[in-house]
């Protein structure tokens, strides 16, 4: 009777520690984490749409969707770059690669990610159902970007671009200046570290043939490129307060945001790419949060 007791428990304890594993391995498939970069610009557009807080409702199915739809975009980019993650030294460790996930789980956690977005979207308006589709066609063809043009990185940044847009389109079901300003702003600053992200990689893209501005014109002028797109971030979040009422809060949460990108662009040379982790994990992780924070206190002061 104790035997079986302890074997059931043995059983009940081992179960959850496969399910913790399988957790484990899901969100790092997805990176889950790097939904925090585009997230807080998503709840930035929902307030300026709102000029202020956005109902419990709003804030909970924007939520959905942006889980939804940056949750669908990295498994569809596990599952489309499989062959190379396997050739790619640094990306050898990467669950499917592993065999902690298999393909069929992929694929049906792929089709939930982009059901929670569109469902998210229908609950909102009508104009973000109309638009869910066509902005989940953006997203999920970043995966083969690469393989056709260098310009992928601004692919990319579109696919994050559309965080603000999409929260202003889900409170207001309209589209304004501010957000598309918002929009272009996050499109410029994700192309630019994911430029230097990518100098990591520029060799084994040319053995598979695929493409990326460091590859095309050289780590040196890619980190330049970078440099050029994260000025064009901050001229552009600049110019916001033209579109919408901001002022002091923002600004000076902007001036901060312009020194992360300079020291990021200190922390990486053509010759030492040791710190590209550092600068891309790290320093843009606090970008977007401090863009939220300094909007909220402006509206706020505001009200």
């Amino acid at each position: 009777m104790g035997d079986g007791a302890l074997t059931a428990g043995d059983g009940a304890g081992a179960g959850r520690a496969r399910g913790l594993r399988a957790l484990a391995a899901t969100l790092s498939m997805i990176k889950f984490q790097h939904t925090l970069f585009a997230l807080p610009f998503a709840f930035t557009g929902a307030l300026l749409a709102a000029r202020g807080i956005p109902s419990a409702r709003q804030a909970g199915f924007i939520l959905g969707a942006m889980v939804g739809a940056r949750s669908a975009a990295m498994a569809f980019n596990r599952i489309a770059d499989l062959d190379f993650d396997r050739r790619n030294p640094r990306t050898a460790g990467r669950p499917l690669v592993t065999g902690a996930l298999g393909l069929p789980f992929a694929w049906s956690f792929l089709a939930g990610a982009c059901g929670l977005f569109v469902l998210s979207a229908a609950m909102l308006n009508r104009l973000a159902l109309w638009l869910a589709l066509p902005a989940l066609a953006l997203i999920l063809s970043y995966s083969y970007a690469k393989r056709v043009s260098w310009l992928t990185h601004l692919h990319l940044g579109a696919s994050l671009g559309l965080a603000p847009l999409g929260a202003w389109i889900a409170v207001r079901g309209s589209i304004g200046a501010a957000p598309c300003v918002l929009a272009a702003a996050v499109t410029a600053w994700v192309a630019g570290f994911d430029v230097i992200y990518s100098c990591q990689d520029a060799a084994f893209d040319r053995r598979e043939g695929l493409r990326s501005i460091p590859l095309r014109f050289g780590i040196r002028r890619a980190l330049r490129i970078s440099s050029g797109l994260h000025v064009a971030t901050v001229v552009l979040l600049l110019a916001l307060p033209l579109f919408a009422p901001l002022g002091p809060a923002y600004l000076g949460a902007l001036l901060v945001v312009a020194g992360l990108l300079v020291y990021e662009h200190r922390l990486v040379r053509p010759d030492d790419l040791s710190r590209v982790n550092q600068a891309f994990f790290t320093l843009n992780g606090w970008v977007s949060f401090l863009i939220l924070a300094g909007t909220a206190a402006d509206l706020a002061l505001r009200a």
